[in-house]
């Protein structure tokens, strides 16, 4: 009897889960079926199956990887470098901040935490052109191009991911004793020692999925690199430099989607091999926090 009850339940859960997949995996089948065709297949129906064939595909991926305006293999490093460096220093300078902002139970602390979880719901839109030009005149000032630079890039990506950097790390460590901070301290442990030795290593699971995370909005966002890179500039990133097939009167959608396409392989194999630790990451972060 129980399991009968049961039963609808369990295949409206089904059909949903279905829905949300098909719902979620449609943009990529768009993205691989077109990748495999010609343009003139690819407007006259992009859901169909005309035109697909594995030698369209071999055929598209080549002319991207060799065209002379893209420049695949400097777009794919400077996004690798790019993201690389973005992650980690927000996985450690966001560990830092979240562990200080935890500890101190002091208003200033709360005032800093507070500040940082109301920068989550400002829109990028409201501070896009500020930023370019705050960005500009701090160049100036320092001596250093921020931008169309990895520099520059790098730290405007530490600013608007260190908010949900800092936000999932301070729940992760509320869960933490502080009973093994005070005996690190009473064995005579500096408070760099504390976090280096003790803390660090136990965020292991949250930073993992907090990297993957970041990673995977750094990786393909191009809003942002766009307006600090330009269009003509040397550093571009995977995103930026598909605006090279899009022109004012044609666009090669075949090759777009092609380099599309190889954007998105490197965050597919990074979450195949990381998705234990992701969900791990997330179960221990929401127990903890």
């Amino acid at each position: 009897m129980k399991r009968k009850e049961k039963l609808p339940s369990l295949i409206l859960k089904m059909i949903i889960a279905v829905l949300v997949a098909v719902y979620v995996l449609f943009p990529f089948f768009l993205v691989v079926i077109n990748s495999c065709k010609q343009t003139a297949d690819i407007t006259a129906n992009p859901i169909s199956f005309n035109g697909v064939s594995f030698i369209n595909l071999f055929t598209n991926l080549k002319d991207v990887i060799n065209n002379t305006h893209f420049r695949f293999w400097f777009a794919f490093f400077f996004s690798v470098i790019i993201t690389l460096l973005s992650l980690v220093l927000l996985a450690l300078l966001g560990s830092m901040a979240a562990w200080v902002i935890c500890r101190n139970k002091k208003r200033w602390s709360t005032v800093i935490y507070f500040t940082f979880i109301a920068s989550m719901i400002i829109p990028f839109q409201v501070v896009m052109l500020p930023l370019i030009s705050t960005f500009r005149d701090v160049g100036r000032f320092v001596g250093i191009p921020m931008l169309q630079s990895v520099p520059g890039l790098v730290f405007a990506y530490l600013g608007f991911g260190g908010a949900m950097t800092v936000f999932i790390l301070n729940g992760f460590i509320k869960g933490i004793p502080v009973d093994l901070e005070e005996a690190a301290s009473i064995d005579g442990c500096s408070p760099e020692q504390i976090f280096f030795r003790i803390i660090f290593p136990l965020l292991k699971p949250v930073i993992t999925t907090v990297t993957i995370l970041n990673g995977m909005w750094i990786w393909n966002d191009y809003l942002l690199p766009s307006m600090m890179l330009g269009q003509n500039g040397v550093v571009k990133t995977l995103p930026v430099a598909v605006q090279a097939f899009v022109g004012s009167y044609v666009k090669q959608w075949n090759l777009i989607l092609a380099a599309a396409l190889l954007a998105i392989i490197p965050i597919i194999i990074l979450f195949f091999f990381a998705q234990k630790q992701i969900m791990e990451g997330m179960i221990e972060g929401a127990v903890k926090g």
